[in-house]
């Protein structure tokens, strides 16, 4: 990689946009206005928009720098190919989606953490809802972890349990997974571990990226001295059968290709077991079209493994607590009752 000798800790703050008119007019503002010029530039990837999109930055948004791709490329690939057109100017990217309010100094944390911590590779502010900003937002929180069976969980959001921000979770802390709202990396080892998968297409493949990350041996960190603000279901809302199809499929992948060969059958074996309880649920609620999602996401995954042929070393779910026994049998809905994490004690 020949970067320029001045871009040395620079930050790209790249928002990949498609069909998001609204949200350029309503969230762009914000980020313009309150992200650092000395340390970082602002850059819309569009992927592909029909809408008004182009439009809208060249008129109302003249001093954003446009990145256009012909088509939608998913949310995984769309930010590979930006982040391989601006590697060479920029140390670090920050992957901020449209739906993302900024305030004060928002990046700086996270840019000084970076360059006083080289061993890693990527952070996360502190994921406020904008909708309840006294909560945190699901998507993150103040940092992510899996459990014994892969499930991801977060410092201040146990599934549907979220919790309210009173400074619990402002120390900064290690993490299996940063959120993919507003993900910071270091660019040169986002691109050697191959960036965000283009299979996913969209959900959970910020999961995958940290875990590949950390099995290169760097890690991953929260840093609640930052925070934004995060709408939400920008996307897909959560009940739509085509998010249930992508968060189960995606996760089936994720443990497939991340996990040791002498470990992964196991761990497959159980989770099917699992997921066959919640299409049950889907079954018994009448809402046959996200129990079809669960039926497609497993038929998919047996498909798609087959292009992985990977055998880390490490398992990096060694260790960690069963999230489905916490919550739902021992009643800890918050990540601060969690005994251990990872071998850590939670804080």
């Amino acid at each position: 990689m020949n970067r320029r000798p001045d871009s040395r800790g620079r930050v790209a703050v790249i928002i990949l946009n498609w069909n998001g008119a609204r949200f350029l007019r309503e969230y762009l503002p914000s980020v313009v206005e309150h992200t650092p010029k000395a340390i970082a530039d602002v850059i819309v990837a569009d992927n592909g928009s029909a809408d008004e999109s182009l439009e809208v930055l060249r008129t109302e948004f003249p001093e954003v720098r446009r990145l256009e791709f012909k088509e939608n490329n998913g949310f995984a690939e769309g930010y590979n190919m930006a982040i391989r057109a601006i590697a060479d100017e920029y140390r670090y990217t920050v992957l901020l989606n449209s739906d993302v309010k900024v305030d004060n100094d928002w990046l700086t944390p996270l840019h000084d953490f970076m360059e006083t911590h080289p061993e890693t590779a990527a952070v996360q502010p502190k994921l406020l809802s904008l909708i309840e900003p006294s909560k945190f937002e699901y998507a993150g929180a103040a940092g992510g972890f899996l459990d014994s069976n892969g499930y991801p969980f977060c410092r201040g959001r146990i599934f549907d349990t979220v919790e309210e921000d009173r400074g619990q979770y402002d120390t900064p802390m290690r993490v299996d997974w940063a959120t993919g709202a507003a993900l910071m990396v270091d660019n040169e080892l986002y691109l050697s571990v191959g960036g965000l998968d283009k299979e996913f297409f969209a959900h959970m493949e910020e999961i995958d990226l940290c875990w590949r990350m950390r099995l290169a041996g760097r890690d991953i960190w929260a840093v609640p001295a930052a925070h934004v603000y995060h709408l939400g279901g920008g996307s897909l809302p959560a009940s739509n059968p085509r998010k249930t199809y992508l968060n189960f499929r995606n996760n089936l992948l994720m443990l497939y290709k991340n996990l040791p060969q002498d470990v992964r059958g196991g761990r497959l074996v159980r989770r099917r077991l699992l997921d066959t309880v919640a299409w049950a649920k889907f079954v018994a609620t009448l809402d046959f079209k996200n129990a079809s999602a669960i039926i497609k996401a497993h038929r998919d995954f047996a498909r798609m493994r087959k292009i992985y042929n990977t055998n880390p070393g490490t398992n990096l779910l060694k260790g960690r607590c069963n999230i489905l026994t916490e919550y739902f049998i021992k009643g800890r809905r918050k990540f601060s009752n969690l005994s251990v994490v990872g071998g850590r004690k939670s804080q």
